[in-house]
């Protein structure tokens, strides 16, 4: 499931995470710092003071970490990260980023892809060049409660966009309590592969709640899993591409209608198995995995991707909870919140996506090697929305982008919709081209595409 719960993160997590907390030192802080009964009571400065990591390894960056309680009837916790733009920080616009999965970290998104810090293979920090912050405030969390160093009681699991909405929302409203100076900034969600459903659920919340403290304006989605009953399109674009032959693509094609016919009658769990037989990397054998010798389909031009698991050793240090008051918290892995999201993985969010665009600008980008969801899965789905730009996306022409004099991609815009192809990136776009995924957050932002 896209991002895709990647069978060797999982693997990766569980075992790290095990063996990492049986040498837990008694000296470690036992209480994770949840800072809404402070908020709550107005003592912002005070949980300001305590939210703020000190670590000389974060060197100059300074950042925030902590809990939002989102759900007290369940003790639904929301961890985050928050790292405050490294200039202009008043007037910097504010960026949410969501991980997909279902069940992924944002810490992947962190240490993996824009943020400030990259974990490197002998355990230690290094700054990231073209990390986001140097433009952007930038708050990762790890969503929804039971991912990573999110928490719940067992009944407090989401199982479906809608409670994933409020629960962000809620997150998202205590952020701007503690960082009142903030609120007043333009604010926009991002977050790459099944956060294609996570963006919209809290956009949709804002948009049907009222902004209030939120002054949300817009969103931008990497390898978007959105609709996926218009995205089953792997058959003719792995035949394209030289991956499959025409046998395994009538093979493959078969596959997908049964897919396809049992999301159109709603039967979402036998749906979403046809689909995780078809190409889900986290079963072994599946279809894709045996015509095609591939275990991660990530990057068509990658037989197999390099762990992205040195972050969570990291994470997993004394030193390191104690700095992001994560307190004895455990780091979850996704098979939790995949279980309890089985009938939402083969939902769609194509009619808020729909409405979003009449109030708020929104960017899909994808790489051009992916496998998961295709660019042309994602175009697919874009052609068929209903929006007031809806025939111009569809006849407007691509235009190059350019980066330092590199064609990094191809850009169309149509109304408030922009989608744009990204060259030589697989699914995790910002890890396989940092400088030009840099480039188009930044184009985004302040509407430099136009």
């Amino acid at each position: 499931m896209p991002n895709f719960n990647i069978k060797y993160i999982i693997a990766c997590i569980v075992t790290v995470s095990i063996h990492n907390l049986e040498g837990l030192s008694k000296d470690v802080d036992q209480l994770p710092l949840i800072l809404t009964p402070l908020i709550k009571s107005h003592n912002i400065e005070e949980a300001k003071i305590k939210s703020e990591v000190r670590f000389a390894e974060f060197r100059e960056i300074k950042s925030y970490a902590g809990y939002f309680t989102v759900n007290e009837r369940y003790k639904s916790n929301t961890f985050f990260w928050f790292f405050p733009c490294e200039s202009d920080y008043l007037n910097a616009p504010v960026l949410l980023w969501l991980q997909g999965g279902p069940g992924e970290s944002s810490m992947i998104g962190l240490f993996g892809e824009n943020g400030p810090f990259v974990v490197n293979s002998s355990y230690k920090l290094e700054l990231r060049k073209y990390r986001w912050t140097k433009k952007f405030s930038i708050i990762y969390i790890d969503n929804p409660v039971g991912v990573g160093f999110s928490f719940t009681d067992d009944d407090g699991y989401a199982r479906n966009q809608t409670i994933i909405g409020e629960q962000l929302y809620d997150a998202m409203s205590q952020f701007f309590d503690l960082f009142p100076e903030l609120a007043n900034n333009d604010f926009f969600i991002t977050g790459q592969s099944y956060a294609g459903k996570y963006v919209p659920s809290l956009a949709y919340t804002i948009l049907k709640k009222g902004s209030g403290k939120i002054h949300l304006k817009g969103l931008a989605i990497g390898s978007a899993y959105s609709d996926p009953i218009n995205q089953f399109v792997y058959s003719d674009y792995l035949y394209q591409i030289g991956l499959i032959d025409s046998k395994s693509r009538r093979q493959m094609k078969e596959m997908e209608r049964r897919a396809i016919d049992l999301t159109a009658k709603k039967e979402w769990i036998a749906a979403a198995d046809a689909f995780a037989d078809l190409i889900y990397e986290a079963r072994n054998n599946t279809f894709f995995q045996n015509v095609t010798g591939f275990t991660e389909p990530i990057n068509y031009l990658k037989l197999k991707d390099k762990s992205l698991t040195d972050y969570i050793t990291y994470l997993q240090r004394d030193d390191v909870k104690r700095a992001i008051h994560v307190g004895n918290s455990t780091f979850h892995d996704a098979v939790m919140v995949d279980k309890h999201l089985a009938e939402d993985f083969i939902q769609s969010v194509a009619p808020w996506i729909s409405e979003l665009l009449s109030h708020y600008k929104i960017m899909f980008y994808n790489g051009q090697v992916d496998i998961i969801v295709p660019y042309p899965s994602v175009t697919n789905f874009l052609e068929k929305l209903n929006f007031s730009s809806a025939e111009e996306y569809k006849t407007n022409d691509r235009r190059f982008w350019y980066v330092n004099g590199d064609l990094a991609g191809y850009v169309k815009q149509a109304g408030n919709l922009t989608e744009v192809l990204v060259r030589k990136a697989g699914h995790m776009i910002p890890r396989d081209q940092p400088e030009w995924a840099f480039d188009l957050i930044t184009k985004f932002v302040y509407n430099q595409f136009a």
